[in-house]
């Protein structure tokens, strides 16, 4: 019988004597979406062979051809050549095979006393440590564009919105930066979620343990793990730090959803506040005269996708018994396909906010006076009349405004004061929208200097995460 058909080829052939249903073969199989992991297989299986030589469970000679084949082998994936051959089911078995095609025996001495279950548990780890940093230098590039866009358009004003109904007015920059912290907590999410990664799980072997004395310690240093998984059943069962991911991804998701539906309301004719880019814009091939934000629409429309991976794979895991089941195969798709979706995001994200165009003068003029009757009330609570008693009189104005049927500011000093004789000849003065903003100047609030001092905050939390990056 051909190598690709016996059984005893494979990892766990030994006691197989009857091939695998090609149907069989096809659904057990990874490799189609495992292999981008090749290069961290590559790297633990040379820190696992430095690891057993130190045991003295294989002599310098057979570490040196097994990590220097290994070394090959990665050459052959990055440059695209890697041939793979039937039976190849993960990138663990596809690797190992074509180590033993070039250096031969030595190859068999790789995998004493380890199993592919402490294996892609230590390859997964060390995949989403390399590709979080991604995430992360995605997050600080569009934090600091926001950022650049909230410094520059300081002056501008617009309505701001409680269930979509015009409440009070804002700076478009305290607009910004509403999403630059939210960004600011999933970076920092991020890093929390870091240091559950960063733990190794190599030495566990399938379930039991290691039985060669092997230093879990040094291999995880070698590695550039943190710590090491405590207990060997836990270690090559624990997706904990997938879900979390997958948690931490639809919390993005979210923010940058909502971020995308503001956009999408206000580059709308109804509104007109902003104008998308051509590069982030599309037509309709019935409509000649539209624009449509299918860059927002396809941010907000992913976080379906990442919601649906996230819910998948927490019922994958909630009737898993302990240790390693081939259930836990399910958690890279799921992995993978929500990465490549925040990748994406981000990087569509970040060029639609440092492209966006604005119209400042549609801003100020959807500005209208009654967006000042809560500084009516102000205006009372400052000559030391109790707020609710100082909101009951300017609901009053505007009632009276609306008898009278014109705008707030309209009304005259002896209306005002047929509503409350506290109202004096300054009340006139109060129609100012920039005076209005600039009230809120308590750290958090819409006023200039507030805003000021959140880019200054923000900024000196970039510098240290810029010095951490590097």
């Amino acid at each position: 019988m051909s190598e690709k058909h016996t059984e005893g080829s494979k990892l766990w052939g030994g006691r197989f004597t009857g091939a695998t249903d090609p149907v069989m073969e096809r659904f057990n199989q990874s490799l189609t979406y495992d292999r981008r992991m090749w290069a961290a297989d590559i790297r633990g299986s040379q820190a696992y062979a430095r690891c057993i030589r130190s045991a003295g469970l294989i002599t310098e000679q057979e570490c040196q051809a097994i990590v220097v084949g290994l070394k090959k082998v990665g050459d052959e994936w990055e440059q695209g050549v890697f041939e793979v051959k039937p039976g190849d089911e993960d990138i663990h078995t596809a690797n190992e095979r074509r180590l033993k095609e070039l250096i031969g025996e030595p190859a068999g001495k790789l995998h004493t006393g380890r199993s592919r279950n402490d294996q892609v548990a230590t390859d997964t780890r060390l995949w989403l440590q390399d590709h979080m940093q991604n995430m992360k230098a995605f997050l600080l590039q569009i934090i600091q564009v926001m950022m650049g866009r909230a410094q520059s358009e300081m002056s501008v004003l617009l309505p701001g919105y409680t269930h979509l109904q015009r409440a009070q007015p804002i700076r478009w920059s305290h607009w910004i930066l509403s999403y630059c912290w939210m960004l600011q907590r999933d970076f920092t999410r991020l890093s929390e979620l870091g240091a559950r990664v960063n733990v190794c799980p190599l030495g566990s072997g399938a379930l039991a343990g290691n039985p060669f004395s092997v230093d879990r310690h040094a291999l995880a240093t070698d590695l550039g793990f943190e710590s090491i998984s405590h207990n060997s059943l836990d270690a090559v069962s624990d997706r904990d730090f997938i879900v979390e991911f997958l948690s931490w991804a639809n919390l993005l998701c979210i923010h940058l959803s909502r971020w995308a539906e503001d956009l999408i309301l206000y580059s709308s004719k109804e509104f007109g506040f902003v104008m998308l880019s051509d590069a982030y814009s599309t037509g309709s091939s019935l409509m000649p005269q539209k624009k449509n934000a299918d860059s927002l629409e396809l941010i907000r429309g992913k976080c379906g996708r990442v919601f649906g991976h996230y819910c998948g794979f927490l019922m994958t895991m909630k009737g898993v018994p302990s240790t390693y089941n081939k259930d836990l195969q399910e958690d890279k798709e799921a992995l993978f396909d929500v990465y490549d979706t925040l990748e994406g995001i981000l990087q569509v994200a970040n060029g639609v906010i440092a492209t966006l165009k604005i119209d400042s003068a549609k801003m100020r003029a959807a500005l209208s006076p009654d967006m000042l009757a809560t500084d009516l009330a102000y205006y009372m609570v400052r000559r030391g009349i109790a707020f609710r008693t100082a909101h009951g009189l300017s609901g009053a104005c505007v009632a009276l405004a609306e008898k009278k049927e014109c705008s707030l500011d309209k009304l005259t000093l002896e209306d005002f004061k047929s509503v409350s004789p506290h109202f004096e000849a300054d009340i006139l003065q109060i129609w100012n929208y920039e005076t209005s903003v600039d009230q809120y100047s308590v750290y958090g609030g819409t006023g200039q200097t507030s805003v000021e001092r959140q880019i200054h905050n923000l900024q000196q939390w970039l510098d240290t995460q810029g010095g951490q990056e590097q």
